[in-house]
Parts: structure tokens; sequence; C-alpha cells
């Protein structure tokens, strides 16, 4: 353990790493990513550096390609940095051993995709229960406690219902159930309003807020939507392979904008 986090509580199911109550939670130290190294090499960021406090909500802007999905993608440890470290309360990800990296992954991490990547075929109840019946969890309480977030999210009356029947902003709010049935420390969430029309954008976003507030969550949402970015406690551009406070910027990255895209608002063009 280094200096970064302060003394707080032990997670349950982390074996131990203790996560602080206020203060520092996630730290990433020149982070660079690099694909296809050689003469065609792709290096979306080269020198990535933040830092994020406890109870934060976060939205990350900028132009397609910038690397914004690499970024969420390296924060949650489903990929690894080509150089650079990124640490949960002062614990570097890179250290840990495959168990206490599941952990991480099962315990502190809930993330949300653009694309809800919600099983049809199966009941948005069993959808959200499956994080918990990977842990052993037994089927009837599992599916009590996405019941139980089914309702939280809105969908009390869809449980016994396929995910496949339901429309897109339903699917993402099974989608959002899921990432928060473990009741992790950390909200990621990459475009989680991408493709959905400006209303149910709307209301995803609200939920998002919601959640974050009464479930004490420290959120981070990558999103071309500027104008759910602005509600976000803090604005960061991801231009130039650098991060940057981007509340001043939102309105020069706006004018750059390509064109409009789904979800409402100013948008930034493709997803990057």
């Amino acid at each position: 353990m280094n200096n970064h986090a302060s003394s707080g509580a032990v997670l349950e199911g982390l074996r131990g790493i203790e996560v602080p109550a206020t203060g520092e939670i996630l730290r990433a130290e020149h982070l660079r990513k690099t694909f296809c190294p050689g003469p065609q090499e792709i290096t979306p960021f080269h020198d990535v550096e933040l830092a994020v406090e406890r109870g934060e909500m976060i939205a990350i802007v900028g132009p397609s390609g910038a690397g914004k999905s690499t970024l969420l993608h390296l924060l949650a440890a489903l990929d690894t940095p080509t150089s650079g470290a990124v640490y949960f309360a002062g614990n570097a990800l890179h250290a840990l051993h495959e168990a206490e990296l599941a952990d991480y992954h099962n315990r502190a991490v809930g993330f949300v995709w653009q694309r809800h990547h919600v099983l049809s075929d199966f009941t948005a109840a069993e959808n959200v229960a499956m994080p918990l019946w990977i842990q052993g969890i037994g089927q009837d309480e599992a599916l009590r406690v996405a019941g139980d977030w089914l309702e939280e999210v809105g969908l009390a009356g869809r449980a016994g219902q396929c995910a496949g029947e339901l429309s897109g902003g339903e699917q993402q709010r099974v989608a959002i159930a899921r990432a928060l049935v473990n009741h992790p420390v950390l909200l990621l969430a990459d475009e989680p309003t991408g493709d959905l029309d400006e209303r149910n954008a709307e209301g995803i976003f609200e939920l998002m807020q919601r959640l974050h507030r009464t479930h004490h969550l420290t959120s981070i949402v990558a999103t071309h939507n500027l104008s759910l970015a602005r509600r976000a406690d803090r604005v960061l551009a991801l231009e130039h392979g650098r991060l940057a406070p981007g509340a001043e910027r939102l309105a020069g990255i706006a004018a750059g904008a390509a064109r409009p895209a789904g979800g409402g608002g100013t948008s930034l063009g493709e997803r990057g």
C-alpha cells in the first residue's frame, strides 16, 4: 500500500484492501496505451494523469478516437496500459494477484457499456442476478436482490420479462442494475446514452445521477453528450494524448463536433 489512499473501511470481498471514506480513491499515473506497435502503431494517449476523489462524478469528453473507451477499460482493469499505472485505494492494479484482480472486477467496479450487453433470452431479473450467481449466491436470494434493483431503476414490473422484449432504454436500465448489484465503489460508464433517443438519454442520466447520490458511488462517465457532461461535478477533456480540465473548453469542443449523434444534446461525433 502506498500513500495515495487515506484510512477507511475494509470493503467486503476485497481481501483487506482499505477503501477511503473520503479523499482519493482512484489514480492514474503517466498512462500510455499503444496498439499495433511498429510503423502503423496507434497511441490514443501517452501521458494521462487522473486523480479521483471518493464521491465525485466525472465526465470525460473528447473527439472521436481520443481513447475515452480505452481509458475506462484501463481504469476498470479490463485492459493493461503499455506504460504507467492505475491505483485503487493506493493499490497498484498491475501488482494485484489473479484472485485480487477478480475481486476488483466483481466487487469494486460496476461497468456500463454503450451497448447494454444484456442477454436477450434471459429475463431482466436473471440478467441482473448473474453477477451474484457467479459469486455462488443461491438462485432464490440472487433473484430477490435482482428484483430489488429492478424496482430501484424503475422496472419493478419487468422482472420476469425476457430482456429481448424490452425497449432500448429499459435494457440499459437492466444493465445499470446489473452493474450495481454487487454494490461497487466505482461506476464506470462508456457512452451509456449513446444509443438512446433524447428522452431516454435524459432519463438514463438522471437515473445514474440519483444512484450516484443514494449509493455513495464514485462515477466516471465517458460521453459525447455535452449537455449531460455539464451536470457532472467535474468535466475532463481527453485530447492530444492528455486529460485536461474541460469545463471551459466544452464550447470549443462542441464547435468542432462533426455532427449531432444519438442521445440528444450537442455531440462530439462517433464513439471514441
